[in-house]
């Protein structure tokens, strides 16, 4: 009897606990995965219930999106709002331009993605902004308005403002008297239109035949180009500018003239009182005659004087050298000029005859050049510049205004050795 009832209850209990996991089962297949949390979902092991951890994988939609700062360049980091033409609210469409980011080389149009309404605008004009940091949020799922403007939130402030019209029908009836009130005065008559601008034509100019032809540099060419770029980038250059009264040595010139050359051969022309006076002053000055030893960092003086006179020749200009002018005559100026212009227009100037300098005179006013800032002879420190002389009105010493053949002078100077004060003594010393 005790046998036949043990297996009885063994009976009864796997029937229900066949009947409890079903029921188990069916309650958790029932259950999404967002309603039910998956780890309080039972498990039936075959003896005890359990909870067993799962992860279901879900996909959100986000309708809202932020847009970031796009790239704008290898060395452009960051960029600041100039212009915002849209407003939290508004509609875009797809390509509308919806911030202007200015940087230190272009301005960016920032444009939507595609349509949607602009939920916030994460900076305002003038704020710098990073690239990659958030710039704006837009909101992909709304529609776009029928009439293909703002948003349709925006429409609804015409009806809030024609609420009040109920208020304004209840109010009391006016006296007669109002009724009898004056009619409004008629519009004024409408202005006659503009007449309309004449459409100008378009005018079309025949440019004609525009060739163009290229030829070799010269090796002289060359070099005077790199040795001009040499002294810009070497030199602190400084140009001093003055006038000079030129009157009393052409009234001398024209005294002696004749004279002069019945003496000496050559003609009296300004170079030879220009060289006498510059060397006179480069004494004086004795900094305006020195250079830079860069590979030893001191400064050279020299105690002679050697000026360089630039001439032309049919290759180009060409710089040769007066050697030890402190003890040359006018004559000896103008005779060894002389011989250097016949030598430049026959090309047999030797390189011993350009090398070596100490201060170089340019004289562009026999191409009529009224000013110029002549650039300095490396390795030398200053250059003097000639120019046209031309009759100009001045003011002499009794106050008269009265004409004079001046001329201006340009000394161009290496900063880093000469300061003004020698620059501007160098003109009182020479006279101008």
């Amino acid at each position: 009897m005790l046998s036949a009832l043990r297996v009885a209850t063994r009976r009864s209990l796997a029937s229900n606990a066949r009947a409890t996991s079903f029921s188990l089962n069916s309650v958790a297949s029932s259950q999404s995965p967002c309603s039910h949390p998956p780890s309080l979902a039972p498990q039936w092991n075959g003896n005890t219930l359990s909870h067993r951890q799962y992860t279901t994988p879900t996909t959100l939609l986000m309708p809202v999106k932020t847009i970031d700062v796009p790239t704008m360049g290898d060395s452009i980091t960051e960029g600041t709002i100039v212009d915002i033409p849209v407003a939290p609210g508004d509609y875009v469409h797809e390509d509308d331009v919806v911030l202007v980011l200015e940087t230190d080389k272009v301005s960016i149009d920032v444009r939507a993605p595609e349509g949607g309404n602009v939920v916030e605008i994460l900076g305002e004009v003038d704020d710098v902004v990073e690239v990659g940091s958030g710039l704006y949020r837009i909101d992909t799922d709304a529609e776009a308005p029928a009439d293909g403007g703002a948003a349709p939130a925006k429409e609804e402030a015409p009806a809030a403002a024609a609420a009040p019209e109920p208020v304004a029908a209840a109010a009391p009836t006016p006296p007669p008297a109002a009724a009898a009130a004056a009619p409004p005065p008629p519009p004024p008559p409408k202005a006659a239109p503009a007449a309309p601008l004449p459409v100008m034509e378009s005018v079309t100019t025949s440019l004609g035949n525009r060739p163009e032809r290229r030829s070799k540099m010269s090796r002289m060419r060359q070099r005077v180009a790199s040795r001009l770029k040499e002294s810009q980038n070497t030199a602190a250059s400084l140009t001093t500018f003055q006038e000079v009264d030129m009157g009393n040595f052409m009234e001398m010139r024209v005294r002696h003239k004749d004279e002069f050359q019945k003496k000496h051969g050559v003609k009296l022309g300004f170079m030879s009182v220009f060289v006498k006076a510059c060397t006179s002053a480069l004494q004086e000055v004795p900094a305006i005659n020195a250079y830079i030893d860069s590979e030893t960092n001191e400064i050279v003086y020299r105690d002679y004087c050697d000026v360089s006179v630039a001439v032309a020749s049919p290759n180009g200009l060409v710089v040769p050298v007066l050697r030890n002018t402190e003890y040359m005559t006018f004559a000896d100026v103008e005779r060894t000029i002389a011989l250097f212009g016949q030598k430049a227009q026959s090309g047999t100037l030797a390189l011993d005859d350009m090398s070596g300098g100490t201060f170089t005179i340019s004289n562009g006013g026999v191409f009529g050049s009224l000013m110029g800032t002549p650039i300095i002879n490396q390795p030398q420190s200053a250059i003097l510049g000639m120019h046209a002389t031309k009759m100009r009105a001045v003011v002499d010493e009794k106050g008269n205004v009265v004409a004079r053949p001046m001329m201006y002078l340009a000394l161009t100077y290496d900063h880093r050795l000469i300061d003004g004060r020698e620059g501007v003594t160098f003109f009182e010393e020479r006279g101008g």
